[in-house]
């Protein structure tokens, strides 16, 4: 069935209306509107957004499918309310050449529950020495416009440098991993009172807010564009805002775990609270939540980052960094940011849809709730209460630092081009 009407959901949060869909697009925005001919979705109380976009995903294939693949990623990404994802070099190959950014494009052509927009490396292999085949990945068939080493930082100056350089020709970003990587040898959490105590190797936020810092001046000086990936300090946020501040093109994203937990949560040795960056102090949460409600943080990005359960069953210094974000990453952003009176649900729109999409030119979603628009949406019950079972992912990891955990807010209903990915919380 072509035609669906939604009935009576409150769109970004204001006055309650229909949506009709129509095909691959939203035919009509109004009271009253005629379901005759269509599917009707009674949404009463619910919220209605449009379809979220993660700028921060590892979907692990090629190479690690026993943590994820495109599909089962995807399939997460629907369930958390996303219509479109853009996946992380670090797989195996990295994805630094044409022909594996294609590769990753046509896996996420083929699962259809979400949109797949690859992510090229900076450099050949991550390994921070060579610039990466970067204007063929914009050329091919993925049309590549996002480049991060994530998992890794870019730490050469030079490099750095020639890379803002090279995409600032066809209005690429490039997405860095702010990390001072001799700062942070055999780091293992957040350096500060908890880690004294604990006997935990340290990582200072200076290791973070100096690369930061450096790579502002380098866009500046460059005229490009640069993006923060999850930044997690209230230094970083001052650095990021003074950028702003000089006009300098800089975004920035917050995932959804920096904005509820903080490294106190170390002190039960759990490898699940294990995370590049680390889980940062009370302080630093605040001037998160803050930054992200004022717009110095742009964007919530989720950080998905599925591990096998050996990987995370073990003991702390062994454990992959890493947690998994999908499939709960709207419920606590509706917790941290709507229910603290931070964000309405409008400017939950602007940071998980609206902005992700412009930051990383992903066409088609981000779009305004009205007619002749795409149908990417996504439906929210936000009265919903429950507990996270990570049984019931689909994710193919269960790495999630919330088991357990009463969280609020459920995604019933995803919609990719006005067909439904995700039905009454279920997948299609």
């Amino acid at each position: 069935m072509s035609k669906i009407l939604i009935r009576g959901a409150k769109v970004l949060g204001g006055e309650a209306q229909d949506v009709l869909i129509d095909g691959a697009t939203i035919e009509a925005v109004g009271s009253g509107l005629s379901g005759e001919g269509a599917q009707v979705i009674e949404a009463e109380g619910q919220i209605l957004l449009p379809g979220l976009v993660d700028l921060h995903t590892h979907l692990r294939e090629p190479g690690r499918e026993d943590s994820e693949t495109v599909l089962t990623g995807t399939r997460a990404a629907a369930s958390g309310g996303y219509t479109a994802v853009f996946a992380m070099a670090n797989t195996f190959p990295v994805a630094d050449t044409a022909g594996v950014v294609e590769q990753v494009y046509r896996l996420g052509k083929e699962s259809g529950y979400c949109d797949v927009q690859p992510i090229g490396a900076v450099t050949v292999g991550l390994e921070g020495k060579k610039l990466a085949e970067l204007g063929a990945m914009h050329e091919s068939a993925a049309g590549v416009t996002v480049f991060s080493d994530d998992g890794k930082c870019v730490d050469d100056a030079v490099i750095m440098r020639r890379a803002l350089e090279y995409v600032k020709a066809f209005g690429g970003v490039v997405a860095q991993h702010a990390q001072e990587p001799r700062l942070t040898e055999g780091a293992q959490m957040n350096e500060g009172v908890v880690s004294a105590e604990l006997g935990l190797g340290g990582w200072p936020a200076v290791a973070e807010e100096s690369i930061i810092a450096r790579d502002v001046l380098l866009a500046e000086h460059v005229g490009s564009r640069v993006h923060i990936c999850h930044l997690s300090t209230a230094g970083s946020v001052e650095i990021v805002r003074w950028a702003k501040s000089r006009g300098i093109d800089v975004t920035a994203e917050v995932t959804p775990h920096h904005l509820l937990m903080t490294d106190e949560l170390v002190r039960s040795y759990n490898p699940v609270y294990k995370v590049n960056p680390p889980l940062r102090t009370e302080r630093d949460v605040m001037a998160l939540r803050e930054a992200l409600a004022d717009g110095t943080i742009d964007i919530v990005a989720t950080d998905h980052a599925p591990h096998p359960h050996e990987d995370k069953d073990c003991e702390w210094a062994a454990a992959a960094m890493g947690m998994v974000g999908l499939e709960t990453a709207l419920s606590v952003v509706q917790q941290t940011m709507v229910e603290t009176g931070l964000l309405d649900w409008a400017g939950v729109a602007d940071r998980m849809s609206v902005k992700p999409a412009q930051i990383g030119r992903a066409k088609g979603h981000g779009r305004p709730v009205s007619a002749g628009e795409p149908a990417n949406l996504t439906l929210v019950d936000p009265a919903y209460r429950g507990q996270v079972d990570p049984a019931g992912f689909a994710s193919r990891s269960r790495n999630t630092p919330y088991e357990g955990r009463e969280l609020p807010g459920r995604v019933t209903h995803t919609f990719l081009r006005g067909r439904a990915t995700l039905v009454d919380g279920k997948l299609a």
